[in-house]
């Protein structure tokens, strides 16, 4: 372990081994990283843990710079853990480099392999690493996004470990496919498209003039991918952000220079279509919606049932930008994606085993809150009210206060009042 400061706080580095496949604890085995944060005043003191599960899937646990937003008010109760679940940064990374350096040559194996970095996998490296931190205690967890669907399979999966809960923006449908998940987005990201051009109907014409250029083809990024329509479309998923409506604007402010696409345009166009921080997120991201069948590429194949969203650049219409949603030629485009193409494939067509319990949620005990934004883009309060009725225990908080992002950019409010709502002081 190697211990630091930073204004405020101390931290210290843990690493720990975990079996890549949980069926098979003598099996291979993994390495998950976790950064321990405490307040300066207290690292002494025995202050009750609290995990954080980062939001994704397939993204690391934040880089903290001393008491920063949501960590400041956790700081003061807890000492928090922030963990790089299985397969992101510095936890055993799923690249396309690592997996060929574990010989993983086949997309057979590299599928095989990917499939065991699901919530079910986060949870049951939590439950082992919990017995090595805590001598066997039940601690808090903390899921933002995807993390809160990580935090329904841990009440799902090991409640006994959990001494109280807390979920932002992440109460997934307990028996949603992904085809429901998408048919309730679309319509949510078309309403995100309208209020954007209504705020910047400047950026109407903007979008229309980049999309005809890109559409008269061959436009490079720095990496050397194509930048096609349908890839400056995914932009959309920036909609779904507290502040990004105003960075979307700002991106198409000066797109052009000398009569073609400026390089500036392109480098920052570049670092927001790429997934080379996190290629995994393209590959499970469906995944993490699989109920006992296969996906299948939900997202393209409902996306046709929104003819809306086609680029229909020689008509009046706005250029539609689409949400969070992977299509499978992401992996032709994208060079960090292309060598996984064919393990995408093969995990959309996989059947996914269940992730959640209902029946043990109805029967759940340990204290749960959650914050479920009335305007999220990404997770439809439609799906999440039903779950929170169903944890039996769970107090939701149903606001229209925050965007998804609600506990990032509140300076800890939120997480102020999911904490005194499980202590019954709201």
């Amino acid at each position: 372990m190697t211990s630091y400061r930073q204004p405020g706080t101390v931290l210290t580095d843990h690493t720990f081994t975990v079996p890549l496949d949980h069926a098979k604890p003598d099996g291979e085995q993994i390495q998950v990283f976790a950064r321990e944060v405490v307040a300066a005043g207290k690292a002494s003191a025995g202050l009750p843990w609290l995990v954080f599960f980062q939001g994704g899937p397939g993204f690391g646990s934040p880089r903290p710079a001393g008491r920063e937003a949501w960590l400041d008010r956790a700081l003061d109760d807890y000492r928090v853990l922030l963990l790089d679940q299985r397969g992101t940064d510095s936890s055993s990374p799923v690249n396309r480099r690592t997996l060929s350096q574990a010989g993983l040559g086949s997309a057979q194996a590299q599928a095989d392999y990917i499939a065991l970095f699901r919530a079910d996998s986060i949870v049951a490296d939590a439950e082992l690493i919990r017995q090595e931190v805590t001598g066997g205690q039940p601690w808090s967890i903390l899921g933002q996004s995807f993390g809160g669907f990580c935090a329904v399979c841990y009440l799902s999966q090991a409640p006994e470990g959990l001494r109280e809960a807390f979920i932002t923006g992440g109460l997934p449908g307990l028996d949603v496919t992904a085809d429901d998940v998408y048919r309730a987005t679309y319509p949510k990201v078309a309403r995100r498209n309208a209020e954007h051009y209504e705020r910047y109907p400047m950026d109407v014409q903007r979008a229309k003039d980049i999309a005809r250029r890109l559409a008269a083809g061959d436009v490079r990024l720095p990496n050397g991918a194509p930048l096609t329509v349908q890839t400056f479309q995914t932009f959309g998923q920036m909609l779904g952000a507290s502040t990004g409506s105003h960075s979307l604007h700002y991106l198409l402010e000066e797109p052009f220079a000398g009569g073609d696409l400026s390089d500036d345009f392109l480098h920052r166009v570049g670092s927001q279509v790429s997934f080379s921080a996190a290629p995994l997120y393209a590959l499970v991201h469906e995944a993490c919606y699989g109920q006992g069948a296969p996906t299948n590429w939900a997202a393209q194949r409902v996306r046709a049932e929104f003819p809306e969203f086609d680029a229909a650049l020689d008509s009046d219409a706005p250029l539609l930008f689409t949400g969070e949603m992977i299509y499978p030629w992401m992996f032709e485009n994208d060079p960090v994606l292309r060598p996984l193409a064919e393990a995408g494939e093969i995990l959309a067509q996989r059947e996914w085993p269940r992730l959640y319990d209902p029946e043990r949620l109805r029967a759940n005990e340990v204290p749960a809150a959650a914050a479920v934004y009335f305007e999220d883009m990404y997770v439809p309060v439609e799906f999440s009210v039903p779950t929170a009725r169903t944890i039996r225990g769970l107090r939701p908080w149903v606001t229209n206060e925050y965007e998804h992002d609600g506990l990032r950019v509140s300076n800890g409010q939120v997480l102020d009042r999911l904490i005194a709502m499980v202590r019954g002081n709201v």
